[in-house]
């Protein structure tokens, strides 16, 4: 990795290579709408610029198919990610943010942060694996520590894990989660799906104490259990 944020692609491309990354995390789609929509562009715009990776060897662009990461776009996207991540676990850790609070901060700084800063970062913090939301930081090296989950949406009555990541951005979901105790490391119980699109009640924390939540589905999906 270079030292310098002058010598790395343009915030642009990393922006959009580190999207792509998350739809595949996601296990979604990734196509020109799907990151159009991501981005806050104009799918004509997403076009021209999957057309500029694919020629720099990041994406490999199947027509009607998506759009993958190469091996070289895997390894960028994780750096991006790894810088990212460990800016959002110092400010919660080192400067009292919150949880909800980080993400705007760390897209702004991830591009204009030194390697050599975000390894002191990394040293300060005891390198980390996991940031505020449970997101794994990718290693030096670009390797990932991962973790076999599912999404609450996913489980059925009687399943019960511990919350480990939460996928969603949006500050005011994350001080939803906050404000109702719903938080990385609680036990999670799944007590009854209700019918026709209704909510999921689940039992977060530990019995007797388990406080009982009716979760709509936008909570169940941004959600991830280790499920035991």
């Amino acid at each position: 990795m270079s030292d310098s944020p002058s010598r790395r692609p343009s915030s642009s491309i990393e922006d959009y290579i580190r999207v792509i990354y998350g739809l595949v995390e996601r296990g979604e789609a990734v196509t020109n709408t799907s990151l159009a929509g991501r981005l806050e562009v104009s799918p004509s715009s997403a076009s021209g610029m999957v057309t500029k990776l694919s020629q720099q060897g990041l994406v490999e662009h199947v027509p009607y198919r998506g759009i993958a990461l190469t091996s070289a776009g895997r390894l960028l996207a994780r750096g991006v990610l790894r810088r990212h991540r460990l800016i959002e676990t110092y400010l919660v850790r080192e400067l009292g943010y919150t949880w909800d609070e980080v993400h705007a901060e760390a897209d702004a700084l991830e591009h204009a942060v030194s390697d050599r800063l975000v390894e002191r970062i990394a040293a300060k913090l005891g390198n980390p694996v996991r940031d505020p939301h449970g997101d794994p930081i990718p290693a030096a090296d670009g390797s990932v520590e991962e973790l076999s989950t599912r999404l609450l949406d996913e489980l059925e009555p009687g399943a019960i894990g511990q919350i480990v990541r939460v996928w969603d951005t949006d500050p005011n979901l994350l001080r939803y989660l906050s404000e109702h105790a719903i938080r990385l490391g609680e036990r999670i119980e799944v007590v009854e799906r209700q019918p026709f699109g209704g909510p999921l009640v689940v039992k977060v924390g530990s019995p007797p104490d388990a406080a009982v939540h009716a979760l709509g589905k936008e909570i169940a999906q941004a959600l991830s259990v280790a499920v035991l």
